[in-house]
């Protein structure tokens, strides 16, 4: 079964086909950590790996001209040989966006080349304790203090926290909810959240932290949706590469394993769960190629059709992965078994980025609206 197959699909031209192979070649070479790394090596030597194979130009361009295809097919092709090489990448999008949409000229010129070589590391720092999905309930505080800005509160759940080189940072003024520039040596990072699936994050604590505005104080909640309408459709994508990942395993299992005289695949309940499994996976791409061509090739804004896709397309790969685990019995329990693994990865992408109950509000609020203009 050729992976590459939708990429021949009417979403994509020629150039994204060849590079969803150019990212495969990468990680097949690249996307394994070396035996004894830490999560924060592994990380920082996946960026600069990817930095140097020019695929960071995708998630970090010089300005804001996004292919949003291009990202998702990466992140495809990176979660499906790698949870934490999907991170990776898509965390010096999401970091480096807000520059690349609001940023003066001297602050895309100091930073965005540099995330896209991966030599600078990139975080993006919205969520605190008690606001996570409702944005407009941030308590941390920003405010002038001379030439620059003052940043005071916490932030949590924050991706990159203690490797990055730079935060964006949302935080509340007199003018309203800004983006902030923070450089990491004015944040404190030291408390370390552990999850089921390692990667990088901390609670950021700020305390007087200088700050530089991206754009005006009163536009970040725009811009973090802004940021979130281009990066959404992408953690779909994702979904998609752990979803693959398991149908193929789920494939291999059902050919080889033998049950009751015969192989599991010649079971007419094994048949029918591989069918639901690949149904779900072409809706799920369905859905978010759309949702991406409509914002690249249409220029349409794309709120309700990313927050389908994400919502679809990672409940679905949970359903997937699931499954075809199931498939392994107890074989896909054990601790670092590919599915063991890909479980523990898909898990989170219901949740990060607008839960899945956030994304079924966004979709009806702007069914809402339409039906009332």
């Amino acid at each position: 079964m050729d992976r590459f197959a939708h990429t021949a699909w009417p979403f994509f031209d020629a150039a994204h086909a060849a590079l969803a192979r150019e990212a495969e070649r990468w990680a097949l070479a690249h996307a394994q950590a070396d035996g004894g790394e830490d999560t924060d090596s592994a990380c920082r030597r996946l960026v600069r790996s990817l930095g140097a194979a020019g695929l960071l130009r995708h998630c970090a361009p010089p300005g804001a001209e996004y292919d949003v295809r291009a990202i998702a097919l990466v992140r495809e092709v990176l979660a499906y040989h790698s949870g934490l090489a999907d991170f990776a990448f898509a965390m010096q999008g999401l970091g480096s966006a807000p520059i690349a949409l609001a940023g003066s000229a001297a602050q895309k010129a100091r930073w965005l080349a540099r995330v896209a070589s991966g030599e600078a590391i990139a975080a993006f720092a919205l969520s605190e304790p008690e606001a996570g999905s409702d944005a407009a309930a941030l308590a941390a505080r920003a405010r002038p203090e001379g030439a620059s800005w003052r940043l005071d509160g916490v932030k949590t759940w924050i991706s990159n926290g203690g490797i990055a080189d730079f935060y964006v940072v949302f935080a509340r003024s007199a003018e309203g909810i800004g983006a902030f520039l923070v450089e990491a040596n004015e944040v404190d990072a030291r408390e370390r959240i552990e999850t089921s699936a390692p990667h990088p994050m901390a609670t950021l604590r700020l305390e007087g932290a200088r700050a530089e505005p991206l754009g005006t104080p009163a536009e970040g909640l725009r811009l973090a949706l802004r940021t979130l309408d281009v990066f959404r459709t992408t953690v779909a994508a994702a979904a998609l590469g752990f979803a693959r990942r398991a149908l193929d395993l789920a494939l291999a299992r059902a050919r080889s394993r033998r049950m009751f005289g015969v192989r599991l695949a010649d079971l007419q309940m094994t048949q029918a769960k591989l069918a639901e499994m690949a149904c779900a996976l072409d809706a799920a791409a369905l859905l978010a190629y759309r949702a991406a061509w409509l914002r690249d090739v249409k220029g349409e804004r794309i709120t309700r059709e990313a927050a389908m896709a994400k919502m679809h397309a990672t409940e679905a790969a949970q359903a997937v992965v699931d499954a075809a685990l199931q498939l392994h019995g107890a074989l896909g329990v054990v601790r670092e078994h590919p599915l063991e693994r890909l479980y523990r990865e898909v898990r989170a992408l219901r949740i990060y980025e607008g839960a899945t109950e956030v994304q079924k509000v966004i979709v009806a609020r702007e069914l809402l609206k339409e039906e009332a203009s």
